[in-house]
């Protein structure tokens, strides 16, 4: 099963939720520990059959190689002082966030400018805002719920068959109950790993059928799954700004 999601970021974009999430100087990137987590990302994409473009193994291929030039042994020579090999990717990613930053706030604007035009009775001013998650942190948040199931449990026989469809029906039928649910909560009912893969497929499923959202109330916080009609009547989001 291939997911296709209109949310679905690019190659730079991750690098960028990388930075950001590691708190790491643009300027100074640690390019072993980047490429590290990065490949560790598309493995995950791997696993959960998510389309990759092209461009993502393009990046992962730049990121070896400028990890395999900052390993090789500096000869000390009088020569002219030589490129840092990672300031090319340094470039691309400053242009991409001022490109995204623009975009950002033009999107922002055409959001206040909407509101205004429609004129809702709604105090929007007093409530809560949101961040609505990107796939980069659903994914994350995927790789943690791995990494809590114990290993015994890796390798026991799965007796249950769990369809993506089954999942679907649970998740609407609990945001019927309740308004919102943690996805952290979510992941905690799985018996097994083959569940927890089955959890997050339905969930990207129910995002791209717009049925769902998944929003935060500050980047890199606990992410909380609401149905799509509940933010648009009471709940302001703004777009996750990787950076």
């Amino acid at each position: 099963m291939k997911i296709r999601l209109e949310i679905f970021e690019g190659p730079l974009d991750l690098l960028l939720y990388l930075i950001k999430k590691n708190h790491i100087n643009i300027y100074d990137i640690p390019v072993a520990s980047v490429c590290e987590q990065y490949l560790q990302f598309l493995e995950l994409m791997k696993l959960l059959d998510i389309n990759i473009a092209s461009e993502y193994l393009v990046i992962a291929a730049t990121l070896i190689n400028i990890k395999s030039k900052m390993l090789l042994p500096v000869e000390h020579v009088e020569e002219p002082v030589q490129e840092d090999p990672r300031e090319e990717l340094v470039k691309r990613l400053l242009e991409y966030q001022k490109f995204k930053e623009v975009a950002n706030f033009l999107k922002e604007k055409e959001k206040q400018r909407l509101r205004y035009i429609s004129r809702s009775t709604t105090d929007v001013a007093s409530q809560e805002v949101f961040f609505e998650a990107s796939i980069f942190d659903l994914i994350n948040a995927f790789k943690t719920a791995l990494k809590e199931v114990p290993r015994e449990i890796f390798f026991e026989v799965v007796k249950d068959e769990f369809t993506v469809e089954d999942k679907i029906h649970d998740i609407l039928h609990m945001l019927i109950l309740k308004e919102k649910v943690l996805l952290d909560e979510l992941f905690s009912y799985a018996k097994n790993k083959l569940e927890i893969i089955v959890i997050f497929l339905a969930i990207l499923e129910l995002i791209r059928l717009k049925e769902i959202v998944a929003i935060q109330k500050e980047l890199f916080s606990p992410i909380i799954i609401v149905r799509r009609d509940y933010t648009e009547l009471s709940t302001p989001l703004k777009d996750s700004k990787i950076i």
